[in-house]
């Protein structure tokens, strides 16, 4: 029926679509995947909640005890001991280098203007003392003086600072190095001592010992070097007196039973003499020549000339045998007991001999005097000394232990083993 308000004829109302029409469809597998999804979601979060929470919760804990005991614990006590318990702690420092008598030497030594001597190093004998320093020998010469085993023994409960009773040489050693502490410097030679104790009173009476012991060691190795330098100077010395003596003697005993001061100059009288003597009878054997030119053989004069020509003849083959026998094989003096039958020239080759061994023999012995003069500036040149320029000081407030140092690394300690624990612990779990 037409409605008669309506003046343009009827209405048309389209056709109302229902809302879940309206949307798209999805597709029945994309559900269904959808769907499985969804549980194995939800599936895999049950599990987590019931299997992997307690072992959350159980690692946790065991990471927070490890932290406890490795960190807190430790760090705490030591804090504590450090702040309540241990005692403090002195020290004395002094500073000293081993210096050389040579650097001393200037021009005014004769001997040095013309070396130009320069000091010789003193590096080793530096190192030598630290090690002396540090040794057993060092720590014995300290007990024996101070008692260490009252001088660092424990104060109140503080046991891990200071030193039990009775202990072992080695134990007692490497806590002797612990209070001691020596540096030097190779550029300057400069060596640094810091002697600590309880009492700051006995840390200096201390390093005044050591300083003193190792003065004494010094002045040992000087002496040593000293003597070890003169030593084969002197032997050599004593060896060129006794061969210059035997050479004075022997030629004494050679003037003594040959009577005679000066061979050579005895045999040069006795060639003056056979030479006159020569000269002599040439002059006679003229004077009979021009005898017999004038006279007969039989006159007096000519029979004097004769006479007197082989008396000579006779005196002047005499002085030659004396002067040497003219044969080979002739006994020659080789010793002073064989001057007696022996001739001029027997003797005077001996003479020889013996004057030339003396000779030697002093110019042996002036050489060994110079070498013992050289050796002794070159001994005096190794002498050493101990230069303290900084005496033993006397503390007045305590410089150790370093607590706040001491307990930094306590704590610093637990946390490297807690977290290297921590670490180890993951790795391991990873692995599983």
């Amino acid at each position: 029926m037409a409605n008669p308000d309506n003046t343009a004829g009827p209405r048309i109302v389209p056709p109302q679509l229902d809302e879940a029409v309206a949307k798209p469809k999805p597709h029945p597998n994309v559900r269904i995947l959808e769907g499985l999804l969804d549980e194995g979601k939800k599936k895999a979060r049950e599990v987590r909640s019931k299997r992997i929470s307690p072992l959350l919760k159980i690692r946790h804990l065991v990471i927070i005890a490890a932290f406890v005991v490795l960190v807190a614990i430790p760090s705490t006590l030591a804090s504590l001991y450090l702040a309540f318990v241990a005692q403090d702690q002195y020290h004395s420092s002094s500073s000293f280098a081993v210096r050389s008598i040579a650097s001393s030497v200037g021009a005014s030594d004769i001997m040095g203007m013309f070396t130009q001597t320069s000091a010789t190093s003193t590096v080793a004998d530096s190192y030598i003392l630290m090690d002396y320093l540090l040794s057993e020998r060092m720590l014995e010469d300290v007990d024996f003086r101070f008692d260490l085993d009252a001088v660092y023994a424990p104060r109140g409960a503080d046991f891990f600072f200071g030193m039990a009773a009775a202990l072992p040489i080695e134990d007692k050693l490497s806590y002797w190095q612990r209070m001691i502490t020596v540096n030097f410097d190779n550029a300057s030679g400069i060596l640094q001592l810091q002697v600590r104790a309880f009492d700051p009173l006995q840390a200096q009476e201390i390093a005044r010992f050591i300083l003193a012991r190792c003065e004494a060691l010094i002045n040992d190795l000087s002496t040593t070097a000293h003597n070890e330098s003169l030593k084969l100077a002197r032997q050599e010395i004593a060896i060129a007196e006794k061969r210059l003596t035997d050479a004075r003697m022997a030629l004494r005993e050679f003037r003594d039973v040959s009577q005679d001061v000066d061979p050579v100059e005895g045999a040069k009288l006795a060639v003056q003499l056979v030479a006159g003597m020569e000269q002599e009878l040439a002059k006679l054997n003229a004077d009979l020549e021009v005898a017999r030119s004038q006279m007969a053989e039989d006159t007096p004069r000519i029979r004097v000339i004769k006479t007197q020509i082989a008396a000579l003849e006779l005196r002047i083959q005499a002085e030659k045998q004396r002067l040497g026998s003219g044969t080979v094989g002739t006994k020659t003096a080789r010793t002073t007991q064989d001057l007696t039958d022996s001739d001029v020239s027997g003797r005077l080759q001996l003479y020889e001999k013996l004057e030339l061994e003396r000779e030697f023999g002093e110019r042996t012995y002036a050489a060994a005097l110079a070498s013992l003069e050289k050796a002794r500036m070159d001994a005096t040149g190794k002498q050493r000394y101990l230069a303290v320029f900084i005496q033993p000081t006397l503390s007045q407030m305590a410089q150790y232990p370093n607590r706040l140092l001491y307990a930094f690394l306590v704590f610093l300690a637990g946390m490297f083993a807690w977290g290297m624990a921590t670490l180890l612990y993951y790795n391991i779990r990873d692995r599983a």
